[in-house]
């Protein structure tokens, strides 16, 4: 048992940020990571140490968010209208804070869209990003650069 606390408390404060880049909820992202342990835990077998502990947790943890999301998905009668999205892309153009950037952030597509998070908020460096998407380096700044043209591409398309 006492391996599981050291993995536990080596590990949990990284895998709740890389949580927290995803879905941008504190309480989710608290709920999301004890439900990673849980599952790392049920799964520890199928641990073969191909690539660091903290990238197989961040990689669970990417599953389990990816189940919660379908779940709420699945609860929600209704999707995100056209017009839903216009008045953000709007409001991005209106006000340049952090919020409307992230924002406009929410709108791209995965992968990109994981991968600007795990980069400015997760601080992770091109080489994890790659390992947590069982890519490599060259791929993730590939990606993010793609990214960002998507992102200059929003804002030019919103405002013409």
């Amino acid at each position: 048992m006492d391996g599981l606390t050291e993995i536990y408390e080596k590990h949990a404060e990284q895998v709740f940020k890389y949580i927290i880049t995803l879905c941008r909820n504190a309480d989710v992202a608290e709920e999301l990571t004890q439900e990673t342990f849980y599952e790392a835990i049920r799964s520890i077998d199928n641990y073969n140490g191909q690539c660091k502990m903290s990238v197989w947790l961040c990689q669970i943890g990417k599953h389990t968010y990816y189940k919660y999301v379908d779940k709420q998905v699945k609860q929600a009668d209704q999707i995100q209208s056209t017009e839903y999205v216009n008045s953000i892309e709007d409001d991005i153009i209106a006000s340049e804070n952090k919020i409307a950037i992230f924002r406009m952030v929410h709108l791209l597509d995965e992968p990109y869209k994981e991968i600007v998070l795990l980069r400015l908020l997760g601080g992770l460096s091109f080489k994890e990003i790659g390992e947590v998407h069982q890519r490599n380096e060259n791929w993730a700044r590939v990606s993010f650069y793609r990214a960002k043209l998507k992102l200059r591409e929003g804002v030019t398309s919103v405002e013409k």
